[in-house]
């Protein structure tokens, strides 16, 4: 017989199945976005002898999503990653100090 209990349990692995399916595409796309940056951080980090902060904290806020899509994936939560929750924050740096511009002592005047 058809059990409406199981039959909407299986109609919602099937849904998560797809979503995981999407988050898999996400995750192959962010993988890449983060490899890119990776180089761009260590070629910038050659050139003025710190990383950028910029860099630093888009990196962890994007390694933090990424940890989401696993998380997701993994059964470990049912909550959705981004765009169905916020993006992920970044945290302080634990590596070294950001490059910060030497200030030069000049403004610009309106």
């Amino acid at each position: 017989m058809n059990d409406p209990k199981q039959a909407s349990r299986y109609e919602s692995l099937v849904l998560r199945v797809l979503w995981m399916l999407v988050f898999l595409l996400v995750w192959q796309v962010a993988q890449l976005v983060l490899g890119g940056l990776v180089l761009v951080q260590l070629i910038y980090r050659l050139v003025y002898g710190a990383p950028n902060r910029g860099l630093m904290n888009f990196g962890d806020s994007l390694s933090l999503y990424l940890a989401q899509i696993g998380r997701f994936g993994s059964f470990h939560t049912e909550q959705k990653p981004w765009p169905f929750a916020d993006w992920p924050a970044s945290r302080a740096p634990e590596g070294e100090a950001p490059y910060e511009a030497p200030d030069n002592g000049t403004e610009s005047k309106p």
